[in-house]
């Protein structure tokens, strides 16, 4: 593949995930890593550590339902009541310790606590949850869940999540999450002002 193309190859895919890995790009790329790292230099595109430091620092919504050190993964895009990307790495503490294969509540926990993070209230609790892991996650992959919410009404907001590790879905759920009345007025608008 030539140059010029491959290098428009390389910014659609990481427009598309910038949370791919070099070696993740190398695969989708068929190229070396050592061509993938020269290909970013020349575009000026930082490595992945520093892609989500840049995406961690961009303004996104406060969490209001849970203290952030409560939230399993790092959010890196949160937009209240529409939709969420946290990103979760697995370490030693979170696989059997015999296969290196992560621990389910690991990945739920992370799905679960966005789609809590997700809701603009105070008050958000998991109320039911159908889930269904698609693939096993193995120890130093990273998994990136992404939040929409579907819909609310009333006391309730429906959000579908899907865990990806790179381009490949690992985890997917659908979760209704309870929201105190609070968060809404009588037309379900904004806040109440005497509330903070």
């Amino acid at each position: 593949m030539p140059k010029r193309e491959r290098h428009q190859q390389l910014l659609r895919l990481i427009e598309e995930n910038p949370f791919m890995t070099d070696r993740e790009l190398t695969r989708q790329l068929k190229v070396s890593i050592q061509t993938v790292r020269l290909d970013r230099l020349e575009l000026g595109i930082p490595e992945l550590r520093e892609r989500m430091k840049l995406m961690a620092e961009r303004s996104y919504d406060t969490v209001k339902s849970l203290p952030l050190h409560e939230v399993i993964g790092e959010i890196v895009d949160l937009q209240l009541d529409k939709s969420g990307i946290s990103i979760f790495e697995i370490k030693e503490e979170h696989v059997f310790s015999r296969t290196g294969i992560a621990r389910g509540h690991h990945l739920f926990a992370q799905a679960n606590s966005l789609a809590v993070a997700v809701i603009n209230d105070e008050i958000a609790l998991t109320a039911a949850a159908d889930i269904r892991f698609i693939r096993q996650v193995k120890l130093g992959e990273k998994c990136i869940a992404k939040a929409y919410v579907r819909s609310m009404s009333g006391s309730k907001g429906k959000v579908e999540l899907y865990t990806y590790v790179g381009d490949e879905m690992v985890f997917q759920g659908s979760f209704i999450i309870y929201r105190s009345a609070s968060g809404m007025d009588s037309e379900g608008g904004e806040d109440h002002a005497d509330r903070h």
